[in-house]
């Protein structure tokens, strides 16, 4: 009787005269006679449940499967199993060995983000775990993914709760290395909005935008949850003729007549300049706030 042979299946991707395949690999016995080896393919359909998708023998130390759309489709966590016997002796066989799962589709990473409202950028890379095929000619050897954001549990409108440094991002084809076989970053930022509103939940999707290959045509990725953490917001006033509340709480009166600046960030591009002009007339010297500019 055949004992455990550690054959470690590893399911990789592959372009197969440019058609994404994935490949279960394993090691052959040895010094052990020349064996067979059966080769069962299965997809998770529910928790803890799994869809055999395929099966054969085969002398080869591998085993082919075409992601053809239908069957095996993008967003299926596969698994090959693998059996060895010797020729002749079937009822010798192995333990069965199961590779460990492979996700076919767009992955984010990080899979979830946690940030605040401190005008921090954070970086989030979207790859594709298949190669990206070239069905025509021209440059069309590209996936573009159409990225949006949703902010969850908001009961009235208002602004958005995080901002994306673009909307779009391209996947370009590249030789696949460890789970990545074609990648492109983004920036994630929470949105300063001036209110105590709390923790809240966004969710980022992503969809392919008119793909030629008939593979990504009805593949929808799974979405990225982003938490944003409120943080205390500061204020400053200048009020009527004017009176003066800074940041800190310190309180004080302007009189003068001119433009002055109000506030500057030393850490951002964000001023406000603020116009008083005369309102007393003969009786008083007061001045009083008639206009505001603010970038």
């Amino acid at each position: 009787r055949l004992t455990n042979l550690a054959l470690q299946p590893v399911i990789t991707p592959e372009l197969v005269q440019g058609r994404v395949h994935l490949k279960c690999s394993y090691s052959p016995p040895s010094p052990e006679p020349p064996a067979q080896f059966r080769v069962l393919w299965s997809r998770v359909s529910s928790p803890g449940k799994r869809e055999q998708l395929h099966h054969e023998t085969t002398p080869q130390p591998m085993s082919y499967l075409e992601m053809d759309g239908a069957k095996l489709r993008l967003g299926d966590t596969v698994f090959c199993t693998v059996t060895a016997f010797r020729r002749g002796t079937p009822e010798q066989q192995s333990l069965p060995e199961d590779s460990r799962g492979f996700y076919a589709g767009i992955k984010f990473l990080p899979e979830s983000l946690e940030i605040a409202e401190d005008g921090k950028e954070h970086v989030l890379t979207v790859l594709s775990t298949v190669p990206i095929a070239c069905p025509g000619q021209d440059d069309s050897c590209k996936i573009t993914l159409q990225l949006s954001t949703e902010d969850l549990g908001r009961q009235v409108p208002g602004p958005p709760d995080i901002a994306l440094s673009a909307c779009q991002v391209d996947l370009l084809p590249q030789p696949c290395s460890g789970s990545s076989c074609a990648a492109a970053t983004v920036t994630v930022t929470a949105v300063t909005d001036f209110a105590q509103d709390g923790n809240r939940v966004s969710r980022l999707s992503a969809r392919p935008l008119a793909p030629r290959d008939p593979l990504w045509r009805d593949y929808t990725p799974r979405d990225v949850k982003v938490t944003v953490r409120d943080l205390p917001t500061g204020n400053c006033y200048s009020f009527t003729d004017p009176h003066i509340i800074t940041f800190d709480g310190w309180r004080y009166d302007s009189h003068k007549v001119g433009t002055f600046l109000l506030c500057r960030s030393l850490s951002r591009p964000f001023e406000v300049h603020v116009r008083q002009w005369d309102c007393g007339g003969h009786r008083s010297a007061t001045a009083c706030n008639c206009g505001v500019a603010a970038r």
